[in-house]
């Protein structure tokens, strides 16, 4: 297995979906683009969304050609942090005085540069939403309404998802539970740096448990898939956008080497950022194996840095990226890299039992899909059950039905499991999204519409 090589880790950027976390409360107390030259992200720019800062002195870069990287440190008094393997897309630290806005101002007029933007941060949503889980049973897991509303047994009965992997990228699974144990392949924490991505002890993180729930919805939906966990976020949902887009490309290829087909065909992303960054984009684009566009910022792929991707992507096609959309119920706040538009990559909202959208989610036209994710039961650490609530919990309810679907189709592309995945989603009440179906999907039928009061 390809290990990442150590580096620092700046807690920032990426968080989690889902709602805040207090052990064991009831839940019922719950209340520039296409056509050449740079795409510069710089401090308070827009897209950086309330509560935004930057890592002190941190760039992050991709270049037209690695060739250009030691003339760039030398003019500019910049150092190397690390690089995504040969790839001219690095994260870099000033050094001396030098502001970022200054730095970034001179980087984006570099010809060299394609994107420049600054490393930044923010609150964990779970700070701002207040939606605890309660404690669960094995009981609630199979009665709660969610199977139900998706037809699930049904859809079982046709496929299991066997022969499919799926990378969960979170705060880590807990393997020995029983909903997970013996569906898990070799990950990697790229929090500690280590190969064990176990979700640590209880902690009094908000975000403690999340990863192994995330988890246990994949596997709840298709038994037969196997789960590469990949931890990118510590116990407060906090991570760093640099980890999760390196994570991203991990999950692609494990081993370091595009003739093996190792690879996640699909990866859930139940976190996210206000702040847009075109690093992560540009890795999303890879994972779609979308076309290269010479003097494009993020398509660009012109460097010799790129040919395993190429190959990769000639062998073995793209990966399906499925991200939550967020839990601010709101059409104008949106998340990212869920609102990225990468053709590949499907933004899920959640419903509720109601068959309306639930009241936390984000909505509007740049998602995709819905999935139920309002009061959901699924595992926890240390064998224990939990129901919670949020786009996180939506989210791998689509990435398990796509599951499902690409181990009856295998032939069937990231984009076409997505259209398959909306065509046949059922009509919620008084929203223009769809319900995901996964037996109407392998069925390949137009589920009827919604009895709505």
């Amino acid at each position: 297995m390809r290990q990442p090589s150590p580096k620092t880790l700046a807690l920032f950027g990426a968080v989690l979906l889902a709602g805040a976390l207090a052990p064991f409360a009831p839940l019922a107390t719950a209340a520039n683009g296409p056509g050449g030259g740079s795409a510069v992200t710089s401090p308070g720019s827009s897209g950086s969304g309330s509560g935004l800062t930057e890592m002190p002195g941190e760039v992050l870069v991709k270049l037209r050609s690695s060739d250009a990287l030691p003339a760039l440190l030398t003019k500019y008094g910049l150092a190397l942090i690390s690089r995504f393997g040969s790839r001219p897309i690095y994260r870099l630290k000033i050094v001396g005085t030098a502001r970022l806005g200054d730095v970034l101002a001179l980087l984006a007029n570099d010809p060299a540069v394609l994107v420049a933007e600054s490393n930044l941060t923010q609150q964990s949503p779970e700070a701002r939403r207040n939606m605890p889980w309660a404690i669960g049973n094995p009981q609630a897991l199979a009665a709660q309404w969610a199977p139900q509303a998706m037809h699930l047994a049904q859809a079982q009965a046709l496929s299991s998802g066997v022969g499919v992997r799926v990378a969960v990228l979170d705060t880590g699974v807990d393997g020995s539970h029983p909903l997970l144990a013996g569906r898990l392949l070799p990950g990697f924490d790229f929090v500690d740096y280590d190969a064990d991505p176990s979700e640590p002890g209880q902690s009094n993180g908000g975000a403690w448990g999340h990863g192994t729930h995330v988890a246990g919805l994949v596997a709840l939906v298709a038994p037969g898939a196997q789960i590469m966990p990949l931890r990118v976020l510590d116990g407060d949902g906090v991570g760093n956008a640099w980890v999760l887009a390196e994570a991203m490309l991990y999950a692609l290829d494990p081993d370091g080497d595009p003739a093996t087909n190792d690879g996640a065909q699909i990866i859930n992303l139940s976190l996210g950022s206000l702040a847009r960054t075109r690093i992560v984009e540009a890795v999303a684009r890879l994972a779609a194996c979308a076309p290269a566009v010479a003097d494009d910022p993020v398509n660009d792929r012109s460097d010799p840095g790129y040919s395993a991707d190429a190959l990769r992507c000639a062998n073995h096609g793209g990966s399906l990226v499925v991200a939550a959309a967020g839990n601010d119920g709101s059409s104008s706040s949106k998340q990212y890299p869920a609102a990225e538009g990468v053709e590949s990559l499907v933004a899920v909202a959640a419903s509720n039992a109601s068959k309306h959208l639930a009241g936390f989610s984000n909505f509007g036209s740049w998602i995709g899909l819905a999935a139920p994710g309002d009061a959901i039961t699924s595992a926890l650490p240390g064998g224990r059950w939990g129901t919670w609530g949020g786009t996180s919990m939506a989210a791998p309810l689509v990435a398990g039905s796509a599951a499902l679907l690409l181990a009856r189709e295998p032939t069937l592309t990231p984009r076409a499991l997505i259209d398959r995945l909306r065509r046949t989603a059922s009509v919620l009440c008084a929203s223009q999204l769809r319900q995901v179906d996964p037996l109407a999907a392998l069925t390949n039928t137009v589920p009827p519409s919604a009895s709505c009061n």
